[in-house]
């Protein structure tokens, strides 16, 4: 294994690795080898410095990301060291801490996260008891005002001092339900992931000091893409022993829209005055020109940290743009350039991405690929978690952790069909809340005791009180069984099998899909039943639809700009750049190409008059 961690870092590099002690901000522009910095400094800080795996954080902007960062310190440390390294998103971090600690502010260990159809489904009924008509106040615009309170750590009470405007207050009403909803249900989303967890720290100080304690150094990746829970929350964890390291890059910053605030990383040395800063200024990923090009359109913003971006190879070639009619002409041209480059024999088309602002834009180029016969993926459009045989399958497994999630309750109560109509749910609810349990309980209290008297249908009641019999021998099997062995006797006990084999169109395609959530399922062999489902649950609910985005088969990727950050392609077109869509660029319909080929990036010209060597 190699000794020298700083062997074949430049100078930059090494002082970033090299410094142990107190805040540190480390500027790295785009392919600057920040992923290599950061590896090399947690081998640095075992190896060189004696600190104990155990005693470092490094936080993640993606699950793939901290995948990585597991592997290349396997390769130099030893995978047992390796893993002893607490890596992972600030979500899937507080996921565990809350499993760990949470019951100290209330919430049980097997709470289950809500994803973003589970929290509009939860909304909806927040809506109806707040009298919030959704025909004037779209749902999925209230939702993001919650979720933007949040990200600033305010509470139902902390957002109501800082109303402002009518819509305001709307989001107030709307919050207050939906926050009683997730209490009852013992569920969170992912922004209460983060909020919860800064309260836990800061109503209970002895869990706090627990995790000051162990995590010596704290490193966090994409500074610039926190926001201020996850800057306060790293700041709590940090507030011991100061060794708080952050990685980021003020131009690449993109994602205010989901409450990002730049204010973290420009604001840094302020918060931390004795703070050392590095800037990572050589590229290694791209020719002169492309960083010319890059370095051209962010001048002019006056909200970042002064660098020089230096590229490691020079020349290249220009940067082409081509000029389209329109998004169809466009899409064809696409088509055509990805087709030359096929048959030239340098590329494959699982080499080709195609970039665009926002999912609207993926229809043109879905529909040329199409024609043209061209294989493609198109990530972030039904993801694969986001399946309707998969939520259901979820759905049963997660009543089966957490009995209080009534709206995975409510999913399945009927799923496959088994004599329980509309009018039984409606009343098996009413009968639940006026004992004050969950339905899942409720259904325990039918089995228990037949023939209870209630407003139900009686033919209705009776399926239900077979439904819980069912559910309280799963309950009973799920302590003992590991995960995929339980999840095959979820499937052959409820009938979920024999349900989708049953729809000749699409059954087989649909128990494909649950085949392959199996698989993911089989990885928890060997892990205690008693924590084997939980960790499943969790793993899937913090997926990201980009930690697969560049696996499978070969067929060009459509992604937006925004899904895309992280990820390299040796071909990739920008589509769709014109006013009002991607902001700064005034030409109309303009497609950039760039190829890189043997380390380099090369431009692809379709028109032989239309030069420009910046696109600005």
């Amino acid at each position: 294994m190699t000794t020298n961690f700083l062997e074949g870092l430049n100078s930059a590099q090494k002082q970033a690795v090299e410094h142990v002690e107190g805040p540190l901000l480390i500027i790295a522009g785009p392919g600057s080898g920040k992923t290599r910095v950061i590896v090399q400094r947690v081998a640095y800080l075992v190896r060189t410095c004696g600190v104990s795996p155990r005693r470092i954080c490094v936080v993640t902007f993606t699950n793939k990301a901290a995948k990585e960062l597991r592997d290349r310190l396997g390769r130099l440390l030893g995978g047992g060291v390796a893993e002893q390294v607490t890596a992972g998103t600030f979500h899937s971090i507080c996921s565990r801490i809350l499993r760990i600690d949470g019951e100290a502010i209330g919430l049980d260990k097997d709470f289950t996260i809500y994803d973003r159809d589970d929290q509009l489904g939860v909304l909806k009924k927040a809506f109806q008891r707040a009298n919030i008509e959704p025909k004037k106040f779209s749902p999925s615009a209230v939702l993001s005002g919650i979720s933007g309170a949040k990200a600033q750590l305010l509470s139902v009470e902390g957002f109501r001092a800082k109303v402002g405007s009518y819509f305001d207050e709307v989001v107030l009403r709307a919050y207050e339900e939906y926050q009683v909803f997730l209490y009852a249900n013992q569920a969170v989303d992912f922004d209460d992931l983060l909020m919860r967890t800064t309260q836990l720290f800061r109503d209970h100080s002895e869990v706090l000091e627990r995790y000051q304690e162990r995590y010596l150094h704290l490193m966090v990746d994409e500074f610039q893409d926190t926001n201020i829970a996850q800057y306060t929350l790293a700041r709590q964890i940090a507030g011991k022993w100061r060794n708080f390291a952050v990685v980021g890059d003020p131009d690449q910053s993109i994602y205010g829209w989901r409450h990002a605030d730049i204010r973290n990383i420009l604001n840094f040395q302020t918060d931390f005055p004795d703070a050392q800063t590095v800037l990572l200024e050589e590229n290694y990923r791209s020719t002169a020109n492309i960083l010319s090009a890059a370095s051209e359109v962010i001048s002019g913003n006056q909200k970042r940290v002064e660098k020089r971006l230096v590229s490691t190879i020079s020349g290249g070639s220009p940067v082409w743009v081509h000029e389209a009619y329109d998004e169809e002409e466009e899409a064809v041209w696409v088509m055509q350039e990805v087709d030359r480059l096929r048959k030239k024999g340098d590329f494959k088309y699982g080499d080709a991405a195609v970039a665009y602002r926002v999912n609207a834009q993926s229809r043109a180029l879905e529909e040329a690929c199409i024609r043209h016969g061209v294989p493609y993926r198109l990530v972030g459009a039904l993801k694969f978690y986001q399946r309707r045989e998969i939520k259901d399958v979820i759905a049963y497994l997660r009543v089966l952790s957490n009995p209080s999630d009534d709206v995975s309750m409510e999913r399945v109560v009927n799923v496959p069909p088994r004599g329980i109509g509309q009018k039984s749910v409606d009343e098996l609810t009413r009968w639940s809340r006026t004992l004050g349990v969950s339905m899942r309980k409720a259904l325990d209290i039918l089995a228990e005791d037949p023939g209870t008297e209630t407003a139900i249908p009686k033919a209705g009641q009776a399926a239900l009180e077979r439904l819980g019999f069912l559910m309280k021998e799963l309950q009973e099997a799920s302590q003992t069984m590991e995960v995929a062995e339980f999840l095959d006797l979820v499937l052959d006990r409820t009938r979920y099998r024999s349900y989708l084999l049953d729809d000749i169109e699409e059954g087989e395609d649909r128990w494909d899909n649950v085949k392959e959530l199996r698989i993911v399922a089989a990885d928890f062999v060997g892990v205690d039943p008693s924590e084997g489902l939980n960790a499943f649950l969790e793993k899937v609910a913090l997926v990201s639809d980009v930690d697969n985005a560049d696996d499978g088969g070969d067929g060009i990727t459509l992604i937006t700009l925004h899904q895309a950050k992280g990820l390299e392609f040796p071909v990739v077109f920008i589509a769709g750049v014109e006013e009002e869509i991607a902001p700064r660029l005034s030409s109309r319909i303009i497609l950039t190409t760039m190829v890189k080929k043997e380390g380099r990036l090369h431009g692809v010209p379709l028109q032989q008059d239309y030069r420009p060597n910046v696109v600005i």
